[in-house]
């Protein structure tokens, strides 16, 4: 079962956390903009109300929780009703897909990176942007997790697991790009993005599909 409860009861609440943290939400839109491709047809799951579809440009979008869909559809997105494990689309129809904070939630991480697989073009990138479990941010949503409507039932990864699922899974030629490196109450407009992980909390893959899935 899709973990939406929380987001139906609190979209409220998940929008506010986007004004209340405005550097570190632009920081992570940096970061996953860094890393989209220029000009592809891109799709993103687990869209929840649209706040890094809309500024990126993607007008496509899969989400399972009813209240988050309906946000995001009035910011121009066409929303489907769906989970990562079971998308619907065709093979082959995306130049890209991007899951910003959706890794945590899904039910079946592995079948979720194979749909991401199935319906990219071959050389198609999978880009999926996560709070390291690791990292400094990471720890305090561990910490704190059972005091956390959205985070409570959530798992969270580290690069490396997520590396190795994405590998076979077929993705190849990772990158990486990383961002808030304070905690999150001293995060200004400065706050850079680099390349590599292991420092920032909030890191971003993209991988490129192979154009033999890897069994």
């Amino acid at each position: 079962m899709p973990k939406i409860s929380p987001f139906e009861e609190y979209a409220d609440q998940y929008e506010a956390w986007f004004e209340n943290n405005r550097w570190v939400y632009e920081a992570e839109l940096r970061a996953v903009k860094s890393m989209i491709p220029a000009g592809g047809h891109g799709v993103e799951v687990g869209v929840g109300t649209g706040r890094f579809a809309d500024p990126l440009g993607i007008k496509t979008g899969v989400e399972p929780s009813k209240r988050m869909r309906a946000i995001a559809q009035k910011r121009g997105i066409q929303v489907l009703n769906g989970v990562a494990e079971e998308v619907p689309f065709d093979d082959f129809q995306f130049d890209f897909v991007l899951m910003v904070t959706t890794v945590c939630f899904v039910d079946d991480i592995r079948k979720a990176l194979l749909e991401a697989h199935r319906i990219l073009s071959y050389n198609g990138c999978l880009i999926i942007g996560f709070i390291d479990r690791n990292s400094r941010v990471g720890q305090v949503y561990l910490k704190r997790k059972e005091k956390n409507v959205f985070y409570k039932d959530a798992t969270f990864f580290s690069t490396d697991e997520l590396v190795e699922m994405m590998d076979q899974a077929g993705f190849i030629d990772l990158a990486f790009k990383q961002t808030l490196f304070k905690p999150l109450r001293e995060i200004t407009r400065d706050e850079p993005v680099t390349s590599g992980y292991g420092e920032g909390s909030f890191v971003v893959i993209r991988g490129r599909k192979q154009k033999e899935k890897m069994s």
